[in-house]
């Protein structure tokens, strides 16, 4: 049976910015935005979107003098990219 999928997930690059985050226990914006290769507009909307459905945590500080954007998904990110992923699932099967 098909489940609904998480349309906040079903954005190519919310769910890759997810991917990522995955694999890393944090990652700056600017490898985010060169592992994805999208804009930093595109990218400052999209982890916003992540950071109010509570996917994902923002914490922004200082590099020397440069702002530094700093993401780490959340345990409400993990279950709703492990909720996609088995959603997902019966699409893939048929």
């Amino acid at each position: 049976m098909y489940q609904n999928l998480d349309p906040l997930l079903h954005s190519q690059l919310r769910l890759a910015i997810i991917s990522i985050l995955l694999s890393v226990e944090e990652a700056e914006f600017s490898f985010l935005k060169e592992k994805t290769g999208a804009t930093s507009g595109n990218i400052s909307v999209q982890i916003e979107k992540l950071r109010e459905a509570n996917y994902l945590t923002i914490k922004k500080s200082f590099k020397g003098k440069y702002p530094l954007t700093c993401c780490a998904i959340t345990p409400k990110g993990i279950a709703a990219f492990e909720a996609y992923v088995n959603a997902l699932k019966p699409y893939l099967n048929k």
